[in-house]
């Protein structure tokens, strides 16, 4: 097995990401063969080139810069789940959004945000790296057996091992309570996932784009109520933080 590589089973592997094959599409319409990753679907609406030219350029730069910037979870051929991650200081840099690769400029990152040059880890004032997106299946799924697995969490537990022997002196990952919907449509585990693994609330405020989404919002309190959770905290976007030091 390559150093790096987590079997979780005969068939289901947990691997860093490299340069060579650059995972840069999501999983929210499918899960991804291997090799058809740059094959486009026939039912698919995205504007296909555009984002591959603009997603494959840039996850290329960010692995080839910092070592990698995704953990996969391999089921034989097949990328069932990944988690993405980028140096916090790419997260604040002109032209990210919010990095998602199935978005537009500002939900994903501007089409010539990939030729900006990006500083080195000897210029980072800040060794953070920030989770993006955390996910296990497709919503596509009708069914999903990757859930409740234990991937999500060994993906996370890959990246802490990598980050710590690279030198990170921290990781960051966006939450909010624990409610079905959030992860359904963001990618985003809540909160009690983290605090598990050991983050710890860095700081909670309203979320300022659920805010735009009534409806959204509307159904968020709903399930906050059913599960017991303050309605007023159901649109809280929370901000997790591990100290790798203090792991050591």
């Amino acid at each position: 097995m390559d150093k790096g590589e987590c079997l979780m089973t005969d068939h289901l592997v947990i691997k860093m990401m490299t340069s060579e094959s650059p995972h840069w599409r999501c999983l929210h319409r499918g899960l991804l063969p291997l090799d058809g990753i740059d094959q486009r679907p026939v039912d698919d609406d995205l504007p296909w080139g555009r984002y591959y030219h603009r997603n494959r350029k840039l996850i290329t730069k960010l692995t080839q810069r910092y070592g990698s910037c995704a953990v996969l979870a391999l089921d034989d051929d097949k990328i069932i789940g990944h988690l993405r991650f980028y140096p916090s200081a790419v997260w604040n840099m002109k032209g990210a959004g919010y990095l998602c690769l199935q978005q537009d400029f500002p939900g994903g990152p501007g089409d010539d945000f990939a030729d900006r040059d990006f500083p080195t880890r000897e210029q980072l004032n800040e060794q953070t790296l920030k989770v993006h997106c955390l996910m296990t299946g497709s919503p596509a799924q009708a069914e999903n057996p990757y859930q409740r697995q234990g991937i999500a969490t060994t993906l996370v537990k890959t990246l802490i091992g990598w980050a710590k022997t690279n030198d990170w002196q921290s990781i960051e990952a966006d939450s909010f309570e624990d409610l079905p919907l959030i992860y359904e449509s963001t990618g985003n585990a809540g909160r009690t996932f983290w605090e598990k693994l050991g983050f710890k609330i860095a700081d909670r405020f309203p979320h300022p784009q659920l805010c735009d989404y009534p409806e959204f919002a509307a159904q968020l309190k709903e399930q906050a109520k059913s599960a017991g959770v303050d309605v007023n905290k159901a649109c809280d976007s929370i901000l997790m933080r591990l100290e790798l030091a203090e792991r050591s």
